[in-house]
């Protein structure tokens, strides 16, 4: 039993790290034009909050047995804070300055929750706090594709649900899952077993809609994804296109 824990605890560090390498894409696009263009910061700060949280919630002195929680959460809040800090660069001044106001309410719901685990609260209702903490925020992010997936039924096509994304949400909530299960740990299983159950739903829908790519049909503005936040910016090029050709007449 052991050993099935420690191998699935390994199996769920590597399928966590490709979702949270995933963005890098969008990120190298934001770099290369130097603007953010309107892809959504919002995703990367909260899942660094649920980094933190699940890290935390996994340190021997919170919760026993969850060493390899903590592992892959620490080294996903430092990946995240390169994103975050990365859009803060680039961000309007405007954006800018909303996203650090998050940022920072981020951080200090962070720093209260370890505090109060640290000061106030020990043992079991130390453990119960921080698992209750990083369950509600880990649900949260695994919730956040309930939006693509709307508009994967909307307009039958999986043009903004990529495959391989997908596949290893699926993948890391099935793998956390059965952690959880084989530790005991509801606090790992149940957010998970969500996670788990929401991929599989991703996959039934790229498979029903995987025919149509959105090549016959594209929709009329630009749509974000909610789980990693990509963006479609299909009538950006035209805009750009049509500005110009406006300016030359002038």
């Amino acid at each position: 039993m052991e050993i099935a824990h420690f191998l699935f605890g390994i199996f769920g560090n590597a399928t966590a790290l490709f979702l949270f390498l995933a963005p890098t894409i969008t990120f190298r696009r934001i770099i290369r034009s130097k603007s953010t263009e309107l892809f959504s910061g919002i995703p990367y700060v909260m899942t660094m909050l649920n980094c933190l949280l699940s890290a935390w919630y996994g340190m021997p002195f919170v919760s026993k047995n969850n060493i390899l929680v903590s592992t892959i959460n620490g080294t996903g809040a430092v990946i995240e804070a390169v994103y975050v800090l990365t859009f803060i660069i680039y961000a309007p001044k405007k954006e800018k300055a909303k996203f650090i106001g998050l940022l920072t309410l981020v951080l200090t719901t962070f720093a209260g929750v370890a505090l109060v685990s640290l000061v106030v609260l020990h043992g079991k209702p130390r453990e119960i706090f921080c698992g209750f903490a990083a369950a509600i925020f880990s649900i949260i992010m695994y919730g956040s594709p309930l939006s693509i997936m709307r508009t994967v039924v909307k307009t039958k096509s999986v043009e903004f649900m990529p495959f391989f994304l997908s596949l290893f949400v699926f993948l890391c909530g099935t793998s956390w899952f059965v952690f959880g299960l084989l530790g005991g740990d509801l606090f790992v299983a149940v957010p998970n077993g969500v996670g788990c159950g929401l991929g599989a739903l991703q996959l039934i829908l790229y498979f029903i809609y995987r025919n149509n790519k959105g090549e016959d049909k594209k929709p009329a503005l630009p749509v974000k994804s909610m789980q990693m936040g990509i963006a479609k910016l299909h009538q950006q090029k035209e805009l750009v296109a049509n500005g110009s050709h406006v300016a030359d007449k002038v």
